[in-house]
């Protein structure tokens, strides 16, 4: 496993769960506004053993109900098996952020019992994907794989869609909930810029703006939540 960070604690990033996150290292998308973009960009640091990530969480066993593991894009890793039994033969919760590109995968994990909690970023809608994804050509075959088997119910999901003023407009974001219908779970989140960007001329909408937007998609898809702002 490439390992380049933990977070030792977090209340957010698995939801109703006190958690660890571990970001994993490299990603086949170059999305401009990832805010994560150094585990894409360049070259591993060198990161974290596998060993001291499951040190550290053994001795958590009762403090810590879960652990979110990130990217990057988690499912590259070829030995994420492995990693993911190891967490879950702990008795972990295991939230898997995913960019849908791997559905063969990703459904061995679940079907294997060592994910219970995905979280699936929606890019944008179909004909934006590529672009979006920093990607000159993207056969969204995978993605459409993808969203069926988290559509099916196998396992507790959520999408989400990260709003960036230079790639999303409402209609865009009523087109996506087309392609999603019948989720449990759809999260629109405030753009933030996080110093690191791969494009730094982005910007986000307004906190104003962009409950406007939120409020059309949640008239046509009601799940639909908000994350970085307030709904009032």
């Amino acid at each position: 496993m490439k390992i380049e960070a933990l977070q030792k604690l977090t209340l957010l990033d698995y939801p109703g769960k006190m958690a660890a996150t571990v970001f994993t290292y490299g990603c086949n998308m170059r999305c401009p506004f990832c805010h994560n973009a150094l585990l894409v960009t360049e070259e591993s640091s060198g990161g974290i053993d596998a060993e001291e990530i499951l040190s550290f969480l053994s001795k958590r066993k009762g403090m810590l109900e879960g652990v979110c593991v990130t990217g990057g894009e988690p499912l590259m890793q070829p030995d994420v098996e492995d990693f993911l039994r190891n967490i879950k033969d702990m008795g972990y919760s295991v939230k898997l952020d995913t960019n849908g590109t791997f559905p063969k995968k990703l459904k061995d994990m679940v079907r294997k019992g060592l994910v219970d909690y995905v979280a699936m970023d929606i890019k944008n809608c179909r004909d934006k994907y590529a672009l979006t994804a920093g990607k000159k050509l993207l056969d969204l075959s995978s993605i459409d794989e993808s969203i069926r088997f988290l559509l099916s119910g196998e396992v507790e999901a959520e999408f989400r869609t990260t709003v960036v003023k230079n790639f999303h407009e409402a209609e865009d974001l009523l087109k996506i909930t087309d392609w999603i219908s019948g989720c449990d779970r759809y999260f629109l989140q405030q753009f933030v810029d996080s110093g690191n960007l791969i494009d730094p001329s982005l910007s986000g909408y307004s906190d104003d703006e962009l409950l406007t937007i939120y409020k059309q998609v949640k008239r046509k898809l009601p799940v639909t939540k908000i994350r970085g702002i307030s709904e009032n």
